[in-house]
This record gives C-alpha cells, sequence and structure tokens, in this order.
C-alpha cells in the first residue's frame, strides 16, 4: 500500500524592493542609511567597501557578498579611486521567523566569501533577478514570478548551508532567549489563528510565558530582528487577507473575525497596512482571478 503524504499548508509573504544593478566611478560613495529590511550586497565587478556602525569597515570583491541586518547604520562605496565597480543590490524582508532568527545569528554585517554556496546562491539569484528585470519578453507576471523563484532557492540555501558558515557570528543569543522567544511566537500565532481574534496584547503574551513585557519585547527583537508589535500587526494583515480571498465573508464578517470594534476601523486599519481599502483588494482580487471563456464570463476560484 502507498503511503499517505501530506501536504503542508504553506503561508508566504515575500516582500522585495530597492534591487537594482549598478556600475559606479572610481570614489563612488553613498551617504550613511538603514533600513527596516534586510539588504543583500553583491559585487559583480571590482571592489566594495562596506562600513557598518560599531562593527568596523569590510572590503570585498568580485563573487563576494554581505546581508546587512535591519535597523544597521552602514555606507558603502567603491574601495577604489579610480576604477569603476559594479554591483547588484536587493532589500528583502520575510513571513519566516526561523529564517530571520538563522540570519540574525549566523549570517548577517560579514563578508560571505566567494566560494561558499550562500555567496554562490545570491550571486546566481542577483544575477537572475536582474535579468528577468530587463527581458522584455516576459509579462510583469511572468518576472514577478521568476524573481520569486530566484528569491526562494537563495533563501533555500541560507537554510541548508548555515552550519556551514564559519564567520565570526553576529546578534548573538542564548538558547534561553531563543526558547522563551518562540514560546510568545507561538501563541501569538494561535491567537491570530482562532476563527474569532479575541482582544489580546503582548503583555498578555509576556504574563503567559512568565516574563516582563520590557524583558519579553527586548529578547524578541534581538532573536527574530523584528518587534512583536511589528510580528503581531503582520499576522494579522495576513489573516486579513486570506479573509478577503474568500467568497464566502463579506466586509462585515472579516471586521467581527478580526476583532475590530466596527467595520470602519477595520478598512482604516487595513488601508494603513496595505494602503488601500478591503473592498478595493477584493475588487483587486476579483479581476486576477478572472479567466477569458467563448462567452468572456467566468472567474477561476
Amino acid at each position: 500500500m502507498k503511503p499517505f503524504v501530506p501536504i503542508p499548508v504553506v503561508d508566504s509573504s515575500l516582500y522585495l524592493f530597492g534591487g537594482h544593478q549598478r556600475t559606479v566611478p572610481g570614489g563612488w560613495q553613498f551617504f550613511e542609511q538603514k533600513h527596516q529590511a534586510f539588504e543583500l550586497m553583491c559585487v559583480v565587478e571590482g571592489r566594495q567597501t562596506t562600513e557598518i556602525k560599531g562593527n568596523g569597515a569590510f572590503d570585498y570583491g568580485a563573487g563576494e557578498v554581505m546581508i546587512i541586518s535591519p535597523g544597521t547604520l552602514h555606507t558603502n562605496k567603491n574601495t577604489s579611486e579610480t576604477a569603476s565597480m559594479t554591483y547588484i543590490c536587493f532589500h528583502f524582508s520575510i513571513e519566516s521567523l526561523e529564517l530571520k532568527s538563522e540570519l540574525l545569528s549566523s549570517l548577517v554585517n560579514a563578508v560571505i566569501p566567494a566560494n561558499h554556496p550562500v555567496a554562490q546562491a545570491a550571486m546566481t539569484a542577483a544575477t537572475t533577478i536582474v535579468a528577468a528585470s530587463a527581458d522584455r519578453s516576459l509579462t510583469k507576471e511572468q518576472a514577478n514570478l521568476r524573481i520569486q523563484i530566484a528569491v526562494l532557492t537563495f533563501f533555500y540555501a541560507i537554510s541548508t548551508n548555515l552550519q556551514a558558515f564559519t564567520q565570526r557570528k553576529t546578534g548573538h543569543y542564548s538558547e534561553s532567549e531563543a526558547k522563551t522567544s518562540r514560546q510568545m511566537a507561538s501563541l501569538i500565532k494561535q491567537y491570530i489563528l482562532k476563527k474569532e481574534i479575541p482582544a489580546f496584547s503582548f503583555a498578555t503574551i509576556c504574563q503567559q510565558v512568565g516574563v516582563s513585557s520590557g524583558y519579553g519585547h527586548r529578547i524578541f527583537k534581538k532573536v527574530y530582528g523584528v518587534t512583536p508589535l511589528h510580528y503581531i500587526e503582520s499576522q494579522k494583515y495576513n489573516k486579513a487577507k486570506r479573509l478577503l480571498g474568500s467568497p464566502e465573508y463579506s466586509i462585515e464578517d472579516i471586521a467581527y473575525l478580526m476583532g475590530a470594534s466596527s467595520v470602519s476601523n477595520f478598512s482604516k486599519q487595513f488601508k494603513k497596512w496595505s494602503g488601500i481599502t478591503p473592498s478595493r483588494y477584493q475588487r483587486q482580487l476579483k479581476q486576477k482571478r478572472r479567466v477569458r471563456t467563448v462567452k468572456e464570463s467566468g472567474y477561476f476560484e
């Protein structure tokens, strides 16, 4: 008898922005900056120096990469005063707390050498993204899919090669801090996954785990790289999008299930998350589902 193989639920949110390939002249320098997302820097030709505040300067060349952690003040410049340099960069945010934690504990803010599988996967992803972005034969949807495949393949390479990485670790946290943070994240998910989200706060979560709110907030951000509030809001946003994609629920139903005090408050919160109203989001989903038939009608669910 052939074994039964269950397929897991996959709920992934990938956000990539601010990406480009650029060739800069000798002496080029970009001003000090920080972002609320990870930044991948890949040197294609020449050498780059990335100075991280409080952590020193890193000089790296063709094939080498750096992943800069969220909230890190840094400056990028062409190491050479005369020769040009070509680099590819993009910023990304991922839903997986586990992968964020692995990145923060092992890979960020250090040069990853060109012969390392993670650097090779990063360069492959970066060049694939640039090629897809420049390919005018692809539709926007096709280009986006190729980009997502490239980035997810890169993430998979990270998850399978972390143990082989021997660079100095940064963002260190103890196993006790990791365990407590995992407990808090699990409790948050349990609340959000209830059919009707009950009223709760991060202070409630900390009380259940047996730690103070200040300590809980500090270690959660240390382990996962995001604040507890940011994580709670992102989980709520993802649930709202799933519910809005279900034709059996009206916006009034969804506002109730999300624990909002009114439809108006839910609409305001969703617009804060996404930039558009729930009704407009639903219309966009319906437009994406529309398929052309012989009679020019019908929806694909």
